[in-house]
């Protein structure tokens, strides 16, 4: 007998002691996913597993097709990754299925130890095999959530603020890095296209240093900025952060800077042609 002819005639009473032994280790999950669920999987993943042994004949795990499971396991993995379960969780489905596996090994297989001993082997090798490809779809299934999550936080700390008619302004928190530059840079530009503005401010304020490698990407993006006709004025300039730019003799060209937004909102008034004036002036 191999592991073909085992899941081919046992494989109703490996799918029971499957869906129990999930119910024994799943007792803290409960809310999280249903018997329903649990029956469904099993019952998925059962013919998949029949038709990856029959591909290498049942003889072998080595060359068992075990690709045919892959999707299984990316649908699987993805839906454990958005209901909260950890990877340790998220193998024991695959784990779980070792104890009924074995029991009908040790019913099918009564009287011949080699041949005990031989499939026993081969069922915990296929299992374990299985329980990494589940780990592994799992990780990646997690790394893609979290890469839309990182990207999703830096489209929102970068917004980008319509001060005034033709003026627009982008408060930059926290460190800039070739990703975030870029997604500041497109989100900037194309407001500008939006709104067809004159002007743009990038206030760094909440930028905490400066360094060379900040410095290239403000100046790359008033490049860009100046490419699409409009000019850009940087504000938040701090004694700190001016020092070490001229420390670091790092060239920001014809960029005008101002101390504050409220200096640069005002210069950017002036070009436009607005003239703020007080109340007593006004009257």
């Amino acid at each position: 007998m191999n592991l073909h002819e085992l899941f081919l005639t046992e494989r109703d009473a490996i799918r029971s002691g499957w869906i129990q032994e999930l119910q024994r280790v799943s007792g803290n999950l409960a809310g999280r996913v249903s018997q329903a669920d649990l029956m469904k999987r099993a019952d998925e993943m059962s013919g998949l597993l029949v038709q990856a042994l029959q591909s290498s004949g049942g003889y072998t795990v080595d060359t068992v097709d075990f690709t045919i499971l892959d999707r299984f396991f990316d649908e699987f993995a993805r839906d454990r990754v958005e209901q909260g379960f950890n990877s340790e969780e998220t193998a024991t489905f695959v784990f779980t299925l070792k104890r009924p596996l074995f029991e009908r090994i040790q019913a099918r297989t009564a009287g011949d130890a080699q041949a005990m001993a031989q499939l026993s082997w081969d069922a915990t090798e296929l299992v374990d095999r299985l329980g990494l490809r589940a780990v592994s779809a799992f990780q990646r299934m997690r790394e893609a959530v979290i890469e839309r999550q990182q990207h999703e936080l830096l489209e929102l700390s970068t917004p980008v603020v319509k001060l005034w008619k033709d003026v627009l302004a982008l408060p930059i928190i926290g460190t800039l890095d070739s990703n975030r530059t870029q997604i500041m840079m497109e989100t900037l530009l194309t407001r500008i296209a939006e709104t067809e503005a004159a002007i743009a401010i990038i206030d760094i304020t909440g930028v905490p240093t400066v360094d060379t490698l900040v410095a290239q990407h403000l100046i790359k993006t008033v490049t860009a900025i100046r490419l699409m006709g409009a000019d850009c004025i940087i504000s938040g300039v701090r004694p700190q952060i001016a020092q070490t730019i001229v420390h670091l003799g790092v060239d920001l060209g014809e960029v005008t800077t101002k101390a504050n937004l409220a200096d640069a909102l005002a210069l950017a008034l002036k070009r436009t042609g607005v003239r703020v004036v007080s109340g007593g002036e006004a009257a």
